[in-house]
């Protein structure tokens, strides 16, 4: 499945693509990095400054968290994900990408599953849910029995998360929101804990 109407690559003119808007910080953060299949070894973003400034683009949450997932930043995505994924399909998917990338495949199965029947799943994933959970198991004998190919899995990792990034840029635009209150699902008593706890190599960071 073609993404080339909205990824078109890195310009031929170097000047000409800033990290200020969305397409440069999301080419940026893909150009020397493989798409993730295998959970970092690190706790921290691949670029500490890129973690800023995906957050003052001020995209939809659910861009925001792709972008943050595809920095290494899985505690901030878990961060955005957690606060919008109530009815809103995009975000429970993304939740999903998120839990297999981190390892925990059974719970990324479980957020497919709740979403198999949404549009924005079937656009990622035409062959339903069996395909996608299958990618997952793929995923899980790479890692816990050396047994699989690593660059296919990447392969299907970029296309899985840029048909996302598509579905997404298509419904919501990377236009600035500027008023996301009516986004996030109202957490009023949690919203500071759970800031503290999601920081960088804090509780936000889990392994499996």
């Amino acid at each position: 499945m073609s993404t080339a109407a909205i990824y078109t690559g890195a310009s031929n003119n170097a000047q000409s693509t800033t990290t200020s808007t969305f397409e440069g910080v999301y080419h940026r953060l893909i150009k020397d990095r493989p798409f993730p299949v295998l959970p970092n070894a690190s706790p921290y973003p691949h670029d500490r400054s890129a973690s800023h400034e995906i957050a003052e683009l001020h995209v939809h949450p659910v861009l925001e968290a792709l972008l943050h997932i595809l920095n290494n930043d899985l505690p901030g995505a878990h961060f955005l994900c957690r606060h919008v994924e109530t009815g809103l399909s995009e975000a429970m998917y993304t939740h999903g990408i998120l839990h297999r990338i981190e390892g925990d495949y059974r719970n990324a199965e479980a957020w497919y599953g709740d979403v198999a029947e949404s549009d924005c799943f079937k656009q990622v994933w035409p062959g339903g849910l069996d395909a996608a959970t299958g990618f997952i198991r793929e995923i899980e004998k790479l890692r816990k029995q050396k047994v699989g190919d690593l660059s296919k899995l990447q392969a299907e990792s970029k296309r899985e998360i840029e048909v996302m990034l598509t579905w997404c840029q298509t419904k919501f635009g990377t236009d600035k929101v500027a008023d996301a209150t009516k986004i996030w699902v109202p957490k009023p008593e949690k919203t500071k804990e759970m800031a503290d706890k999601m920081l960088v190599g804090g509780e936000g960071w889990r392994q499996f």
